[in-house]
């Protein structure tokens, strides 16, 4: 027998809870902050607390860039807004619920 997912009952081949988690989720902040010696982080926030060590892995790999999470924040090194903009829209993420701005 196959196994079923808790949230829906569904087979999980079939089961699209995690896409439809995604397209309901709150808003997703991206913006950068100064770091120490005149470096810049983005910074992003908003992703879900069970997708954002995967999220994080998947933005680091495709950005070639380092990052942490702390806090339920994403803490990526450099300025890469517009780029995390479309990796979260590769992603799944809806582009309308992602909210870019230069915050420093």
């Amino acid at each position: 027998m196959a196994d079923l997912c808790p949230k829906c009952g569904l087979p999980l081949e079939l089961c699209v809870c995690k896409v439809l988690d995604r397209e309901t989720e709150s808003k997703i902040r991206v913006y950068t902050r100064k770091a120490k010696f005149d470096k810049y982080m983005t910074i992003i926030e908003g992703i879900n607390a069970d997708e954002i060590q995967r999220t994080t892995k998947e933005l680091k790999q495709k950005l070639a860039c380092g990052g942490t999470v702390r806090d339920g924040v994403i803490e990526l090194q450099g300025e890469h807004q517009d780029a995390v903009k479309k990796t979260l829209a590769s992603l799944g993420y809806k582009e309308s619920n992602i909210d870019v701005s230069l915050k420093r």
